[in-house]
């Protein structure tokens, strides 16, 4: 897997390119996919892009994963490990600006947790790191209007936590990290739209098991068409920040 220095000089380390760090979470994802799908899908992510900006020009190298996360929804579930925000945050700044200390011309955050507090983390940490050092921080949100409706009908209802699509992801780079899932029903349960409405957590929404949408939908072949609309997302975001 095409890492920091890869298709680049051994010595260049991260001068001259675009840094972009994968954020994830240690939370639980239902009965059938593992607690780190979301360092699993967005390291992948990170890499994938990280190749493809290379490629057309644009130097550029996927650091290594920061694999905690604001997770409180999951709380209820065995294995859910949470960060307090104003740490991520924090964290966050940090490592970009020692990336931009080490010569990157542009930060991309690539992240597949969506829980709200976690998101605001991450938008925080990006105003922070643009004000200490005058470059571009990107921030793709992949859960917003902008490009929800771009990653399947399931993402775009809301029902998107261990359900198809994460579950698509996982089988397209981990097959065998994933569980049983053929007798799990749909839960078509808009998770945004819960936490709007007060829920606290996944079992208050309804979600007994952990998991929305339709897990049995799954598939290798989405999880890689998935992957590759990501990465378009992700490239048009670095394309634009340089323009």
């Amino acid at each position: 897997t095409p890492r920091l220095g890869e298709r680049r000089s051994p010595d260049a380390g991260i001068a001259g390119a675009w840094a972009l760090l994968p954020l994830g979470s240690c939370e639980a994802h239902g009965p059938h996919l593992p607690l780190d799908t979301d360092v699993v899908i967005s390291e992948t992510l990170a890499v994938r892009a990280a190749v493809a900006l290379s490629e057309t020009g644009t130097p550029a190298v996927a650091l290594p994963t920061l694999p905690y996360g604001v997770t409180t929804s999951a709380a209820p579930f065995p294995g859910t490990l949470n960060v307090p925000a104003a740490l991520v945050t924090g964290f966050v700044v940090e490592i970009l600006c020692s990336a931009v200390d080490n010569g990157a011309v542009g930060l991309v955050l690539v992240n597949s947790h969506f829980e709200p507090a976690h998101v605001d983390a991450l938008f925080r940490a990006a105003e922070q790191v643009r004000a200490r050092t005058g470059r571009p921080v990107v921030y793709p949100n992949f859960a917003s209007r902008r490009y929800a409706a771009r990653l399947g009908a399931e993402f775009a209802s809301g029902a998107c936590h261990a359900g198809s699509f994460e579950s698509s992801l996982v089988l397209a780079v981990r097959p065998n990290g994933v569980g049983d899932r053929a007798s799990l029903p749909e839960v078509p349960i808009d998770l945004a739209a819960a936490l709007r409405a007060g829920a606290r957590d996944f079992k208050e929404m309804g979600a007994t098991q952990g998991y929305f949408g339709r897990p049995a939908d799954g598939s290798a072949a989405e999880g890689d068409a998935l992957y590759a609309e990501m990465t378009r997302i992700v490239m048009e975001a670095v394309h634009a920040a340089r323009g």
